[in-house]
């Protein structure tokens, strides 16, 4: 995006630590994976709004993007935010930047992230992130001045609110019967218009604040003592995170897994629950799938390859890539442009999913070649800081 905000200079590319970069250019994968399904026309959907009466290859894909990718990249994405913020407000008070005018600085970013957000739902799509990282900036500024032990406090505070939001969710679907009504299939423009700012105000307001809070608390932590910036200093930690984050992220996300690809079917009360469980989960595997990064990230001859390069690319460029992800999937899939998404099963839309990121990937490597900057960074540092 970036989703992690620039300093008012911006830092050297010899002198970037490669793990953020590498970290979100890698995400905005499970970004495109998660979101691209939310544009097909299946009448009746399972928990995670993949088709319940698709192919064996479309269950297959259900399967592991239940495991792997749902709820997973959401809060890989706000520890990624939480740390971009913190470096950020660190750098400032480096350079001599009182605390109340590094806070105004914060607040002013994350208002205009927020409008950002409003933008994209209101032109694009309902399942924007970028209003609630904007929210969180505004509203918890204090938590990058807390101490440690506030942050820990808030991560489980909002962890076990999530639970709560979560499961209240996903009693509402069962209620409607799992019916598809995702604004993206709406063909009229001004009804999905409204229909897409209505579900982005609730979602932002309940299931995305408390899904990106902990996570992003534990970014700030991580941003204290330079995780992903040093992470030779910090193997043992981040090996811990890996192993245990994606561990505890898969053993949560399985029961789900086998409801979303019918191989059980349990009972209203356990649906919900298994559904839960998979959504806070997914916390533990965003800070597991950030510290693997971070960990392969720290070999420098494994990791500074052109591979690794255009993945840093994208992820300096995030903010860009993950609004052309938007702007391609409306294109393809929405019934006022392509349509694609009245015809296609989940494993198509995932392999196309993929095509759009590499293509980003691809746009990004290149930006960085010719040394462009990506736009809607340069867009935002500038309602951020002004002309100077």
């Amino acid at each position: 995006m970036t989703l992690s905000p620039p300093a008012i200079m911006s830092t050297p590319l010899r002198e970037r630590s490669l793990a953020p970069d590498l970290a979100r250019g890698l995400m905005l994968l499970l970004i495109a994976l998660a979101h691209a399904h939310m544009f097909l026309a299946h009448e009746t959907t399972g928990w995670r709004g993949y088709a319940v009466d698709g192919t064996a290859l479309d269950r297959a894909v259900t399967g592991l993007q239940v495991l792997f990718v749902d709820g997973r990249a959401l809060p890989m994405f706000a520890a990624l935010f939480g740390y971009g913020l913190a470096r950020l407000a660190d750098r400032r008070q480096s350079a001599g930047v009182e605390a109340p005018q590094a806070k105004r600085l914060v607040r002013r970013r994350s208002a205009w992230l927020l409008v950002f957000g409003f933008a994209h739902a209101l032109l694009l799509f309902f399942g924007d992130i970028l209003a609630a990282y904007g929210l969180i900036g505004l509203v918890f500024t204090g938590l990058l001045w807390s101490r440690d032990h506030v942050l820990i406090r808030t991560a489980w505070i909002t962890a076990a609110a999530h639970v709560l939001v979560v499961a209240a969710l996903g009693a509402s679907a069962e209620a409607a019967g799992h019916a598809n009504s995702s604004p993206t299939l709406i063909a009229d423009p001004l009804e999905a218009v409204a229909m897409r700012l209505a579900v982005w105000s609730a979602l932002t307001a309940t299931f995305y604040v408390v899904s990106v809070l902990p996570a992003f608390a534990f970014g700030i932590w991580a941003a204290r003592r330079r995780v992903l910036d040093e992470p030779g200093r910090h193997l043992p930690l981040l090996r811990r995170t890996a192993l245990w984050g994606i561990a505890i992220g898969i053993s949560g996300g399985l029961p789900l897994m086998l409801v979303d690809t019918q191989l059980r079917h349990p009972d209203q009360a356990a649906a919900i629950g298994f559904y839960a469980l998979h959504s806070v989960t997914g916390i533990a595997a965003g800070l597991g799938y950030a510290a693997l990064i971070a960990r392969i990230a720290s070999r420098p001859g494994r990791a500074r390859g052109p591979i690794a390069n255009a993945l840093a690319a994208c992820g300096r460029r995030s903010l860009t890539c993950y609004l052309l992800q938007s702007v391609a999937f409306t294109a393809l899939f929405t019934p006022m442009f392509g349509n694609l998404g009245a015809g296609l099963g989940d494993a198509a839309a995932s392999g196309i999913a993929v095509l759009i990121w590499a293509a980003t990937v691809a746009l990004a490597a290149w930006m960085a070649k010719v040394g462009m900057r990506g736009p809607f960074e340069v867009l935002l540092r500038r309602l951020t800081y002004g002309r100077s």
